[in-house]
């Protein structure tokens, strides 16, 4: 019983670097899908282009070919990433090329009177989007941010190949330990089923929140 809850121990500590991993990487993928998104609605043609080709390299590609490059590949022009520097990059510039089409998606979609009223109002283009747009915006985008979210946190199990110690690579090393395939990734299952809740759950409480009053704006 012993051994087993050191095995635990293992498998919550891989659970926290698992956590890191999805926070740290959901705040990279945020600012890069706002970036690209809103470069994507630029009137300028190099930041679209720009804009355009990151969104379809990192759709376009492997998750696991991108982690391998950042990892392996940089070095090799001088600049070296820990484990952890690699894995949350890898995972931020993935999703975030992903939440970029919800941006401009949910952008496009506020209707046409808005925009003529912020003209109307005389404001500037950086204004209106920070005071009437991306108000509107944002309860689009947040049901999809939250499933990207999650898929994020889903996605943090390929950074056991360049050997970070996640949830699935301590459950690797306690089923080679014990030869028991079953209880340390029933474990890891749970655990990451609870995280995705718990994900779920605080954007739901915070889309009820920016929802609070938006449907008079309307």
């Amino acid at each position: 019983m012993g051994d087993w809850a050191g095995y635990l121990t293992l498998i919550l500590d891989g659970a926290w670097v698992t956590v890191r991993l999805t926070v740290m990487g959901a705040a990279v993928a945020l600012v890069f899908a706002f970036l690209a998104g809103l470069g994507r609605l630029s009137r300028h043609a190099a930041v679209r282009w720009l804009a355009t080709a990151y969104i379809e390299f990192f759709r376009g590609t492997s998750i696991f070919v991108q982690l391998f490059w950042i990892y392996f590949v940089l070095p090799l022009t001088g600049v070296t990433l820990t484990p952890m520097q690699a894995g949350v990059m890898a995972l931020g510039l993935n999703v975030g090329a992903y939440g970029a089409e919800v941006v401009r998606g949910a952008i496009l979609s506020v209707p046409r009177d808005q925009y003529e009223a912020t003209t109307a109002l005389n404001l500037t283009r950086w204004q209106r989007m920070r005071h009437v747009i991306l108000p509107q915006a944002l309860p689009l985008m947040l049901p999809t941010f939250g499933n990207n979210a999650i898929e994020l946190l889903k996605a943090t199990s390929v950074v056991s190949l360049i050997s970070l110690s996640d949830m699935t690579f301590q459950a690797q090393v306690v089923r080679s330990q014990t030869g028991n395939t079953l209880i340390p990734f029933v474990t890891v299952l749970v655990i990451y089923f609870a995280l995705s809740m718990t994900i779920a759950a605080a954007v739901g409480a915070l889309e009820r929140r920016v929802t609070r009053g938006l449907d008079g704006v309307r």
